[in-house]
């Protein structure tokens, strides 16, 4: 099942995309739960299993109201996550290798594949949905670089989750472009604020819940700039494989439904081109997923919401 936030003249709604409608599941929700993270967390309480709950979701909102799904607007599917969005640095072998000759790599080491996952963090004032333009003018560098990644969506919280469980933790899959200034990143020598600009964490364009993948190592990631495709992967190439990442973590931070898990990207992104090829304004970048969907995205000036009118929670 595609899971999606999208907006019509009624509001902010969630749903499930069946072909080319979208089909409004938000009326068939308990009283108190109206978006994606009260959805998550509903469903990832209600049973260990998640195909059976999704299920008795899909039963419950027989006779929901049904759109084309050219005619609302998608969202990010959790448009304002409950806290920083958990993100992984090198964690593609040739990704890694082509960041460590860049010059750009502050990281530290001498050598280009980590010993252990590097983690980072991008802030929920990051995220925006697909379509919306990325602000690069709040870079005042001119480095923005793109990076399209897999992200996990926590269903079953815990601490101390062992590999082996680590997936009945696994809620569903989307799309993270972990946009990036550069020089920020370099000059810093740390990732947070070259990362976690307002607006530089697009995120769609749906949750691929995880019942409807039968190995997440298939999974193929490509993006293109401007038609042009810079990258193409398939997530077992990771370094660092899911469960590993989903251990590493909860085993001294508890996790929690709706958490987000940026996995890392594949080499191909602007630093990786000599000279650099940054995005600049008027770029299209698109970051695919198979299964998943398109994550388009253009380069624009700053057109977001003022970060301090999101709701509380």
């Amino acid at each position: 099942m595609k899971l999606v936030t999208f907006h019509i003249a009624a509001g902010d709604r969630v749903g499930y995309i069946e072909q080319d409608q979208v089909v409004d599941l938000t009326s068939a929700l308990p009283m108190g739960v109206s978006d994606m993270l009260g959805l998550i967390r509903m469903i990832s309480s209600s049973s260990k299993r998640l195909g059976p709950a999704l299920q008795q979701l899909l039963n419950s909102s027989s006779g929901a109201p049904r759109m084309r799904l050219q005619d609302v607007r998608l969202l990010a599917p959790i448009p304002r996550p409950a806290k920083n969005i958990y993100c992984v640095g090198k964690n593609y072998r040739e990704h890694a290798e082509e960041f460590h000759s860049s010059g750009f790599d502050s990281s530290g080491g001498t050598e280009a594949i980590p010993e252990y996952p590097i983690f980072f963090s991008k802030p929920p004032t990051s995220v925006i949905g697909p379509g919306e333009p990325i602000p690069a003018e709040l870079d005042p560098t001119n480095s923005v670089d793109y990076e399209n990644e897999l992200a996990i969506i926590i269903g079953r919280g815990g601490r101390g989750i062992a590999k082996a469980e680590a997936f009945d933790h696994v809620f569903g899959y989307t799309i993270v472009n972990d946009v990036t200034s550069r020089t920020l990143q370099r000059v810093h020598k740390q990732w947070l604020l070259g990362k976690g600009i307002d607006g530089f964490c697009p995120m769609g364009p749906s949750i691929l819940t995880s019942d409807s993948v039968a190995d997440v190592r298939d999974l193929t990631l490509t993006t293109y700039v401007n038609g042009e495709q810079r990258q193409h992967a398939q997530v077992r190439s990771l370094i660092f494989d899911i469960p590993t990442l989903i251990e590493t973590i909860s085993r001294s931070i508890t996790l929690e439904p709706g958490d987000i898990i940026a996995t890392g990207t594949p080499a191909g992104v602007g630093i990786g081109f000599t000279p650099p090829r940054f995005l600049r304004v008027g770029d299209v970048v698109v970051a695919t997923i198979d299964a998943i969907g398109s994550l388009s995205n253009p380069v624009g000036t700053y057109s977001l919401r003022d970060p301090f009118a999101f709701a509380a929670g």
